[in-house]
């Protein structure tokens, strides 16, 4: 795990779980890495008849705040998998 300075204060895996399920009330989030790097998994009705890549738009869109600027806390996604539920 590499290391990415941030400004940023709280648990980042709380702070992305909270962003998704802002976005997708039905959501099921889980959040691994640390350091700016993170996997997420997210399962939801909603990816019902979406292709993976609006899929991913939608989960990528709801964290994008965590992701802008030279000090973000989430520096890079290195694996993002969605689900239909």
């Amino acid at each position: 795990m590499s290391h990415h300075e941030t400004d940023f204060q709280g648990d980042i895996h709380d702070a992305i779980r909270t962003a998704v399920e802002a976005v997708i009330p039905d959501a099921t989030v889980i959040v691994g890495g640390g350091g700016g790097h993170f996997t997420i998994e997210v399962t939801a009705k909603v990816f019902e008849g979406k292709s993976m890549l609006q899929s991913q738009r939608l989960v990528l869109g709801a964290i994008a705040h965590l992701m802008k600027g030279d000090r973000a806390p989430v520096h890079a996604v290195d694996s993002l998998r969605t689900h239909a539920s």
